[in-house]
């Protein structure tokens, strides 16, 4: 009997191996775990600490704008993203399909969309566009991103589903721990997901604003003295 459960085990365990593999099949890491080798922002708010990109601000100096750690080995066109983050105090975000727009006083200045995320619990998972449009997609949300028909120039969200209810969204996110984020783009079809939870689903049909293709950085947001980590960053190519 311990012969026969002992090889059901190992195929099992062989199956589930298997499957993960599979699962991970086309992913490219980029990051090494031990320095910022293809990545670029200021180097006295970023460094790599226990094999995590780690951005840390202080009350001293206080961060005038948002700055950024930009992927200098690529960019993002269609694609899906999967990483693990840990956030204390503040906000942050992965920004994709970006620009970088200047070099600030404390480094890179990107603008596009990002994938949201902070210590509290109101903006963790929505889609936003720095520098743009603002939130695009609350939590929980489905919905189509237009042109505004009385003014070409400004966009209309329409709101036509949901993905699921904020709060039991919220309430899967671990606190001041790791979480996994998973960004999901192909065309103008944007979603989100925190820790296997859907947060957001968007369709950008606002073809002025709608961007393509663009960098991937990592935020620092001004505001209070933070810390936020990331880890375990592979990208696949759709």
């Amino acid at each position: 009997m311990k012969s026969i459960l002992s090889r059901a085990l190992v195929v099992l365990t062989a199956g589930t191996l298997a499957a993960a593999a599979a699962d991970e099949a086309g992913f490219q890491s980029i990051f090494n775990g031990k320095d910022l080798a293809g990545w670029r922002g200021n180097p006295e708010l970023w460094s790599v600490r226990d094999g995590a990109i780690t951005g840390v601000t202080k009350a001293d100096p206080k961060l005038t704008h948002n700055t950024f750690l930009v992927w200098t080995n690529g960019t993002t066109e269609d694609f899906e993203l999967r990483l693990s983050y840990r956030i204390v105090n503040g906000n942050s975000g992965i920004q994709y399909r970006s620009k970088v727009a200047e070099q600030g006083a404390f480094g890179p200045i990107v603008g596009g969309y990002q994938a949201d995320f902070e210590a509290g619990k109101t903006y963790s998972g929505i889609l936003y566009e720095e520098r743009g449009r603002g939130i695009l997609a609350e939590r929980g949300q489905k919905v189509v991103v237009r042109a505004n028909p009385d003014n070409p120039g400004q966009h209309k969200v329409d709101v036509v589903g949901s993905v699921g209810k904020s709060d039991e969204i919220q309430a899967k996110i671990r606190v001041e721990d790791w979480n996994e984020y998973v960004v999901i783009a192909k065309g103008n079809h944007l979603q989100h997901f925190i820790n296997g939870a859907q947060t957001v689903d968007v369709v950008d049909e606002q073809s002025s604003k709608a961007a393509k293709s663009g960098v991937l950085a990592l935020q620092i947001h001004v505001g209070p003295p933070m810390t936020v980590q990331f880890k375990n960053i592979r990208i696949k190519k759709l």
